[in-house]
């Protein structure tokens, strides 16, 4: 129950931001939901008269389709034929008395009667207002279809009944097929409407972004909660609730987090005899818990395959993630951030991940906490929690600070504004995924990768020895890949085996471990090779496609690129002595015993990276040196 206690705690620390509207990366609106309160696709606005008369209506755009409505309990969990109204705005069926003379199909009982007989209390209660009366002196008329046909929304057949569906014979009668059939997939039936109320003397706040209207309903559905019950959440016994909230990662997400469907799931049967035995959540704290859930999720919720990663502290929900890539970190500095990054060296790009995760701790409390969270769906109507965990807000910024600085390397995959951006860091785990799996690797596999990735960040556990295998064979393979995934692929992996071996990225020339010595010969005969190539000719040297072998059998297939080496040496004259004798060098480290075929560790990547990387730097006290510059591809 912790979980729903912190998500709790989070409501009730943001309780300002409740029904503020946001907007998402992709332009689609969010906000911390009031209670009792849930969010619906609308297809048709209509606006009435203070004096309940009709206005207007018109179709709603899709990217303000989004609407905050109000909802019981048995409205926001309802389905089939089960007649549940919703409050305020409904489909079609519910808030349209004129429905069935129309020749709506309705199943049983009549919903508009259930919608009406509702609505009127709301509207008769001391806490309506204006608005909700205007609504409902309207609808009682049982006029909305016929209105809605006047203006040009909604469309009949010959005999004078709603449109069902869109046919030839329809075309036939109509002409050109009308908007409402486009925006509503299932038909005229199925369409949501949503109500706002206008005035041409004053301006009204639309009634779905109303503050006054959601007051309005949670005091007056107070009076019909169900009884109480101990909460298991708070300890307090207050009234309590066996219906719990869906559409938890999108709206049309009808997975649930709790659920108590003996008749059909068998969720307790056999322990318990009723629901609330196994488990009583007091209906407040259902609510604020999943609308803060939603909330974050929309907020800053990772969602890989439908499987959401969360994390949120319970006063200060913006916190960096733990799937995040140092260069994103960077970006989230809560103190001022230097506007420029391009022009970084290493050391100071890694002071700015530092600074900006150090940032965050300016504000801690003794209680301050944060919550990592996994969720996903078990069955279209199952949602499940993964991976749970609660530390000290420090403790997982040290934590987080200690991935950083350690899983580090020189990237430079990220692209701002198209142009190519380098940073000196820890790749996102989704990325280390696409490195150990591919770039065309499925989204079950990723997100798999990215849950198990999550004890190595939180708490300082080695990598899974699997995951630097896979990724390490997969940058030993740079002709089974375009050239820029390659790069990619070997800048993550030289992080993920610097993190085990700790090595660092300058050049170290003093390392005499095998591995490392065998990378740096490859490395310079990479450059040496490519120094005598045509800037133009962009095919793999004999290293790089020799590299596959070399890292199983280092000696036998040195000595095929050494003797392959020799055109190339030829070709540049003395322009090749300073790489020639830097071969001399390197293999004059070697141990006798050490220059033989036993198979390369992961190490040999590094010592291969960072002499490549130290050749094509640019050093002005070096003439010699310089005529082997070339820019990394």
């Amino acid at each position: 129950m912790s979980w729903l206690l912190h998500l709790y705690e989070t409501y009730q620390s943001n309780t300002d931001r409740v029904g503020e509207i946001k907007k998402k990366y992709n332009g689609q609106e969010y906000t911390l939901l009031p209670v009792s309160h849930t969010t619906q696709t609308a297809h048709i606005e209509v606006a009435v008269t203070e004096e309940g008369e009709f206005h207007s209506a018109n179709l709603v755009d899709k990217s303000d389709a989004n609407t905050l409505i109000p909802c019981t309990e048995d409205s926001a969990s309802r389905a089939g034929s089960k007649v549940a109204p919703y409050p305020l705005h409904d489909k079609l069926s519910y808030v349209a008395g004129d429905f069935v003379a129309y020749g709506g199909q309705i199943k049983q009982e009549e919903p508009f009667s259930c919608y009406i007989s509702q609505l009127e209390k709301w509207a008769s209660s001391p806490y309506a207002t204006s608005k909700v009366k205007s609504i409902y002196h309207y609808l009682k008329k049982r006029t909305l279809i016929k209105d809605l046909v006047e203006e040009g929304i909604l469309y009949l057949d010959a005999a004078g009944r709603l449109l069902s569906k869109w046919d030839k014979q329809a075309e036939a009668l109509l002409g050109e097929k009308p908007p409402i059939f486009s925006a509503v997939a299932a038909g005229q039936e199925s369409a949501f409407v949503r109500f706002t109320v206008y005035s041409s003397e004053k301006m009204l706040e639309t009634v779905w972004k109303d503050k006054e209207m959601y007051d309005s309903f949670i005091q007056f559905y107070q009076d019909f909660l169900g009884g109480e019950d101990y909460c298991y959440v708070t300890g307090k016994k207050v009234p309590s609730t066996d219906k719990h909230a869906n559409k938890i990662r999108n709206a049309g997400d009808k997975a649930k987090l709790i659920s108590a469907n003996d008749k059909s799931g068998f969720t307790f049967r056999g322990r318990f005899k009723e629901a609330n035995e196994a488990a009583a959540i007091s209906y407040e704290v259902s609510q604020k818990a999943h609308n803060a859930l939603k909330w974050l999720i929309n907020k800053q919720g990772k969602i890989v395959d439908q499987r959401v990663f969360l994390v949120w502290g319970n006063k200060s929900e913006d916190l960096p993630g733990v799937e995040e890539d140092s260069f994103d970190i960077s970006l989230l500095d809560p103190a001022p951030a230097v506007s420029q990054k391009k022009g970084y060296t290493h050391t100071e790009f890694a002071n700015e991940v530092a600074k900006a995760i150090d940032g965050y701790k300016n504000d801690l409390s003794a209680k301050e906490d944060v919550n990592i969270l996994v969720l996903d769906s078990a069955t279209t109507g199952r949602l499940a929690v993964l991976y749970y965990r609660t530390l000290n807000k420090e403790l997982y910024l040290d934590q987080l600070k200690e991935w950083h600085t350690t899983c580090v390397w020189k990237h430079r995959y990220r692209k701002i504004d198209g142009e190519r951006v380098e940073f000196y860091g820890a790749p996102s785990t989704k990325d280390i995924a696409f490195a150990a799996y591919g770039s065309k690797a499925g989204e079950k596999v990723v997100k798999g990768l990215m849950e198990r990735m999550l004890p190595c960040i939180v708490d300082g556990q080695k990598i899974p020895f699997d995951i630097v295998r896979s990724a390490l064979q997969r940058a030993s393979n740079p002709v089974s890949m375009e050239r820029w995934e390659w790069e990619k692929t070997l800048s993550i992996t030289c992080a993920l085996i610097n993190r085990q071996e700790g090595c660092g990225m300058p050049l170290n020339k003093e390392n005499s471990d095998r591995n490392y010595l065998f990378g740096r010969l490859l490395a310079i005969a990479d450059v040496l090779e490519r120094s005598a190539l045509d800037i133009k000719e962009t095919r793999a040297t004999n290293a790089i496609r020799y590299m596959n072998s070399f890292s199983k059998h280092p000696m036998r297939t040195w000595k095929t690129i050494q003797e392959a080496l020799q055109p190339y040496q030829a070709r540049l004259g003395t322009r090749a002595t300073y790489l020639s004798k830097l071969i001399d060098e390197v293999a004059s480290q070697f141990d006798p015993d050490d220059f033989n075929n036993k198979p390369l560790s992961g190490t040999y990547l590094l010592g291969f990276y960072s002499q490549r990387h130290e050749l094509y730097q640019k050093k002005t006290n070096s003439a010699e040196a310089a005529v082997y510059q070339k820019e990394e591809e």
